[in-house]
């Protein structure tokens, strides 16, 4: 069946390591080949530009701790990837870690990658603190800033987090169709309770609450997004995220870290996308990190959203039934310390 081919950039934003972080070993990943009508393959670099032919770029936020939630997410992608050596991976750092081009390197040989900076600093005084601590770090709220670190000619960009796998190919996500007057797309949930997102603070506020006054909101997971960043760079869009972060330094509005700004600036002004691309909700609730089934339907992508994560949960040997979904992708070959290389 003929479908439209898609070059795939993707961002990998990654937190700082000091030198007493473990530095894990990942096996080598098979390697994937281009099918026929493929865009030419991309030069395998740590340091390539980023290629204008792309026409799609694939962003995800690390933290350090993540990084084998990540290998295994690339992992996904590069397999089930019509074109996989036409994805181009750029990672953001918010400072070089020693070792990332030789473990991206030895992992996926063919890779092309670009690393760029990301300056905690942006947003170091804007973080309130939230239900769990990882929604506090930094690099959590990198998201909202994909539009000044990508160069222009990131047009668009596929948003993923790290604890996931792609079980379909990327392409047809990253081809999610976006009305002109639409920044991003996502898979909405108008089901759940959109109101719990924000304090009664919020809610008894006469001028806060006429905020979705004009607009029907509805919940979405800023885990999976395509985003138009041309619009986003034309309407200033950071600045409003930022307007709403620094009045929760001032009045309590919410307390789950970066999706509430998400929520108050794009809720009910998206483009919708299948449930398929985003079967969240697999780590649990932000507490107790239960396990969870499968939401009813076809799945593309599943995704370890809330506090269990599988690898986590593998290591301990109290895996949930659908962490077994997320093994096969794993890499991680053996732990060792940052010293010994």
């Amino acid at each position: 069946m003929a479908h439209r081919i898609h070059t795939l950039v993707i961002v990998l934003i990654v937190s700082a390591v000091s030198p007493a972080v473990s530095r894990p070993r990942f096996r080598e990943a098979p390697q994937f080949y281009n099918s026929a009508g493929c865009p030419p393959p991309l030069p395998p670099s740590p340091a390539a530009e980023c290629h204008r032919e792309a026409l799609v770029h694939v962003a995800m936020t690390l933290d350090v701790t993540y990084l084998r939630g990540s290998m295994a997410a690339i992992h996904s992608v590069l397999q089930h990837s019509s074109c996989p050596q036409s994805i181009q991976f750029h990672f953001v750092a918010s400072s070089r870690i020693p070792f990332l081009n030789s473990t991206l390197g030895n992992a996926f040989p063919m890779l092309a990658f670009k690393i760029y900076d990301f300056d905690d600093r942006l947003v170091a005084g804007r973080i309130s603190t939230s239900i769990r601590a990882a929604l506090d770090r930094p690099l959590n709220y990198a998201r909202s800033y994909l539009a000044g670190i990508l160069p222009s000619c990131a047009g668009r960009v596929v948003y993923l987090d790290s604890d996931l796998i792609l079980v379909d190919d990327i392409a047809r996500l990253a081809g999610t169709p976006l009305p002109s007057d639409v920044v991003l797309a996502a898979p909405e949930y108008c089901n759940a309770n959109f109101t719990s997102y924000f304090t009664p603070a919020f809610w008894s506020n006469p001028t806060l609450s006429l905020t979705f006054s004009d607009r029907k909101p509805c919940y979405f997971n800023t885990g999976v997004m395509v985003i138009d960043l041309d619009r986003w760079r034309a309407g200033g869009y950071t600045d409003q995220i930022e307007e709403w972060m620094d009045l929760q330094k001032k009045i309590r509005i919410y307390e789950l870290g970066s999706l509430p700004p998400f929520l108050l600036v794009f809720a009910g002004r998206i483009a919708a996308v299948e449930h398929r691309w985003n079967q969240h909700g697999l780590g649990g609730d932000n507490f107790r990190g239960l396990c969870r089934d499968l939401h009813p339907g076809p799945v593309s992508l599943l995704h370890w959203s809330g506090k269990g994560k599988p690898w986590v949960r593998l290591d301990a040997g109290r895996p949930c039934p659908l962490d077994a979904l997320w093994a096969p992708y794993d890499l991680l070959q053996t732990p060792f310390n940052i010293e010994d290389s």
